[in-house]
């Protein structure tokens, strides 16, 4: 039991409030490393997710992930999503050992949370062209750099809830 306790305070440590990400950030610049973002739902995570976070941290030193809150999702998604609450999906994502921090976001989109962390590389799947990814032209506008990543086929949240739904 005491165990179980460490581990959740250790997932939980990955988790940064907003208000702190800048000066997290600042602290990962000074020190050389560099920093890829994404962002996304990550609600029902299954070997798609793995693949592209894990992709994504290979880019850089540090993975921040931009997670969608609850209420963000459903605006989006409809009033049944997200299936697991927005505490459970940072815990499933703090338990990966390539996602190195997790900050909420409550916008429609991450631009604003883009803006505060400035990564070097932003990442998306490669289902969106450029022109699509949110903060791309601004990532670009200081030189950072805009990765799109290959998704494994088949593999989506919402296939496997369409199945489940049979």
């Amino acid at each position: 039991m005491a165990g179980d306790r460490e581990k959740m305070k250790k997932y939980k440590s990955k988790l940064v409030a907003r208000k702190d990400i800048t000066a997290l950030t600042d602290q990962l610049r000074r020190r050389r490393k560099k920093i890829v973002f994404t962002n996304g739902v990550f609600d029902i995570i299954h070997m798609g997710h793995i693949g592209y976070l894990s992709k994504a941290r290979e880019l850089g030193d540090v993975l921040i992930i931009g997670l969608n809150t609850d209420a963000s999702v459903r605006k989006f998604k409809g009033k049944n999503r997200p299936i697991n609450k927005q505490a459970d999906r940072a815990g499933v994502l703090s338990a990966l050992e390539f996602v190195d921090h997790i900050v909420y976001f409550s916008e429609e989109t991450p631009d604003k949370l883009i803006r505060l962390v400035c990564p070097h590389i932003l990442v998306k799947g490669a289902d969106y062209k450029i022109s699509e990814i949110v903060g791309a032209e601004f990532v670009k506008s200081y030189g950072g750099k805009v990765k799109r990543i290959r998704l494994l086929p088949g593999r989506s949240t919402s296939g496997i809830i369409r199945l489940l739904s049979k």
